[in-house]
């Protein structure tokens, strides 16, 4: 183990007017990378021309992006957003290693990234094109959207997501990992945890209310992790290897997750082993139905 800690509050790794920056400088950390931006009128944010894909998610708000890389010249993509990670899928773009950027426009947004040399030309994925699943059941109940999965976009090493989960509900459940390269069973990947929470929908609450989510990572073999964190806003978990889950969404507070996962295998795909311990859970599924709060949608339009 190298590093001793795997949390890294919001704001605590600040660079050049991002909000928070995660990559390669991080003790331990390699294949995967995230940045967190906030802009009002007339700021911009940059992104360089390195050896790394990205994809631009908005958070809450709306951007353009300009960008270009050695086969194309500038380009502009508007990306409507939403009003809040809480209003469904978001519009996203992907761009191919090697591709300098420049974000303009208001409110807050992230961008995953993953180390390749590997180009793939620039993807506008529309939010009515994102695939949106509704996982588990009962109180296991999420929204997932697939913007990023290797079904949807068509990219070198990463595989990125997001999560909805209503107040009181568990997600990343039964905990999971995927640290091992075993074909066809097992992938070996890192994955990043960003998070934000918010008073439930629908519930007023006072100006005091604290919203927070609960984060567990532990040791699955011989290397050492024990991560047992209250999340709040701008957060992120970072999972080297090991067991993850649950992620618990607090009772009174809805809780969102951005997933970047990547790694060193050879194939691009999400495979994970339960805990034998807890795997049992998906079986009670059978007799459950979805949480009925779910889907969270599109409900007006961002700020």
């Amino acid at each position: 183990m190298t590093n001793d800690t795997w949390f890294i509050p919001a704001g605590s790794r600040p660079e050049d007017g991002w909000s928070t920056v995660v990559d390669g400088r991080v003790d331990g950390w390699t294949h995967t990378g995230l940045r967190t931006g906030e802009l009002s009128d007339g700021g911009e944010l940059h992104l360089p021309s390195d050896a790394v894909e990205r994809i631009v998610v908005p958070l809450a708000g709306s951007f353009t992006v300009t960008y270009a890389d050695s086969t194309k010249a500038d380009t502009t993509q508007v990306l409507d957003g939403r009003s809040s990670v809480f209003d469904g899928p978001t519009d996203v773009l992907y761009l191919g290693s090697g591709t300098t950027a420049t974000i303009t426009g208001r409110g807050r947004f992230a961008v995953a990234e993953a180390p390749t040399d590997q180009h793939k030309p620039a993807a506008y994925v529309p939010r009515q094109d994102v695939p949106v699943e509704l996982r588990g059941a009962g109180q296991s109940s999420r929204q997932v959207h697939n913007f990023g999965t290797p079904a949807a976009l068509d990219a070198v090493k990463f595989i990125v997501c997001e999560v909805i989960t209503p107040a009181g509900n568990w997600s990343s459940y039964p905990p999971h990992k995927h640290d091992t390269n075993r074909p066809g069973q097992e992938s070996d990947l890192e994955e990043i945890y960003y998070y934000e929470s918010a008073v439930a929908r629908g519930v007023d609450a006072p100006e005091s209310a604290d919203p927070f989510a609960l984060h567990r990572t532990y040791a699955s073999d011989d290397r050492q992790i024990d991560e047992f964190r209250q999340v709040r806003t701008g957060d992120v978990a970072l999972v080297p290897y090991g067991w993850h889950g649950p992620a618990v969404a607090a009772p009174g507070y809805d809780m969102y997750y951005l997933n970047v996962m990547a790694g060193p295998d050879p194939e691009r795909v999400w495979n994970i082993t339960d805990d034998p311990a807890h795997g049992w859970v998906r079986q009670v599924w059978e007799s459950e139905t979805i949480d009925p709060r779910l889907p969270y949608t599109h409900e007006k339009e961002p700020a």
